[in-house]
């Protein structure tokens, strides 16, 4: 982990994109109930798309617009310093979510530890596609990504079962318990099943990736033609995804490949009116809140989970009746509980710790602080 003082110049669009991104991740996965949750703010059951659904792969897809500028000082091109630091960062990445996964390391039941997760998927969709953007000439990137998004989906019908699109019979599930063993997978969903799976990464990188030809769009054209050309990009995909989606279904889940372009074309759309707003028409007195997300994400991302994992594993409060809860479930019904109910209750909590990792940021942002993770 590098913290340095940044003088740099930065793109304040990617900036506040990628800080809002954070910040939703944060409301999204804090709620003070997760039986008490507004229906926006909950995921998909399995097919379709929710705003929710779209905050991760909007986050990776900023991942990928950044790694253009950032992989600039080596040409854009795979060579042992590019090379050093996509694997440093790859590394660094997963271990911290892994570490994040056990946490606290001195209880966790290592035999039925779950291996991957958000963290690792953002590790490993990085690695996977900054090595595929910099060993390939760009302009040959999109049909390099079509094509894996293609495979994929006939690895998903072919590895499949009757119905390889549902939870039970997806091709995910024989190929994460290969690799990672049963004892290894997410079991949120009632059986083991890793959403975030080693699998369902391969389609991840093409998000990154097309986040990496938006951020070619963003450096290489003129600045007033940027929003109407990423605009045009974001409405293809949409569309593009929309129609895939009556024969793969979109689906987080497996991170199917309608998912892909239809979640791109709305984060490229999102971006082309935030460089119109904040660049072009100067409106940008509002950024300030989520670009202090923006500027350290990951490391406020992990931050705010170790922080839960802390309230949920190692905080113990007794009850009255003599019971023992958590403190993320005491504080829920001590303070948030009594002052808004149930619903609106669970959303204040959510939102007290997206203002919390807020003023944690703002700290860093007023010393100049950028933690490179």
């Amino acid at each position: 982990m590098e913290i340095k003082l940044s003088n740099q110049q930065r793109y304040l669009a990617l900036d506040v994109l990628r800080g809002v991104t954070v910040a939703l991740m944060i409301l999204v996965n804090n709620p003070g109930s997760w039986a008490h949750i507004y229906a926006p703010l909950e995921h998909a059951a399995w097919q379709g798309c929710t705003p929710t659904d779209l905050v991760f792969p909007f986050f990776l897809f900023v991942v990928g617009a950044s790694m253009f500028f950032s992989f600039s000082k080596y040409g854009n091109r795979l060579n042992r310093e590019s090379l050093l630091k996509i694997g440093k960062r790859t590394l660094l990445i997963f271990a911290i979510g892994l570490f994040l996964n056990s946490f606290p390391q001195w209880s966790a039941d290592y035999s039925n530890l779950r291996i991957m997760g958000v963290l690792q998927r953002i590790a490993l969709a990085y690695g996977l596609a900054a090595l595929l953007v910099l060993s390939v000439n760009k302009k040959y990137l999109p049909y390099a990504g079509g094509f894996i998004l293609l495979v994929y989906w006939g690895l998903v019908v072919w590895g499949g079962g009757t119905d390889p699109y549902s939870l039970q019979g997806n091709a995910t599930i024989p190929f994460d318990t290969a690799l990672l063993g049963v004892n290894h997978l997410y079991r949120g969903f009632g059986i083991p099943f890793d959403p975030e799976g080693i699998f369902s990464t391969l389609p991840s990188m093409v998000t990154v990736v097309i986040g990496y030809l938006a951020g070619s769009v963003i450096k290489e054209t003129p600045k007033e033609k940027v929003p109407l050309r990423l605009a045009m990009i974001g409405l293809l995909g949409v569309i593009a995804g929309w129609l895939w989606g009556y024969y793969f279904p979109i689906s987080k889940p497996i991170w199917s490949s309608s998912y892909v372009l239809y979640t791109a074309g709305w984060a490229s759309l999102l971006l082309s009116f935030l460089i119109w707003l904040i660049d072009l028409k100067g409106y940008s007195s509002w950024c300030t809140f989520f670009v202090v997300f923006g500027v350290n994400p990951l490391f406020i991302f992990a931050f705010s989970g170790l922080w839960a994992r802390i309230l949920g594993r190692m905080v113990h409060i007794p009850t009255a009746d003599g019971k023992m809860i958590n403190g993320s479930t005491w504080l829920y019904n001590t303070l948030f509980l009594p002052l808004a109910g149930e619903l609106n209750g669970s959303l204040l909590f959510a939102i007290s710790h997206v203002l919390l990792f807020w003023l944690l940021g703002y700290v860093l942002f007023k010393k100049k602080i950028f933690i490179k993770v």
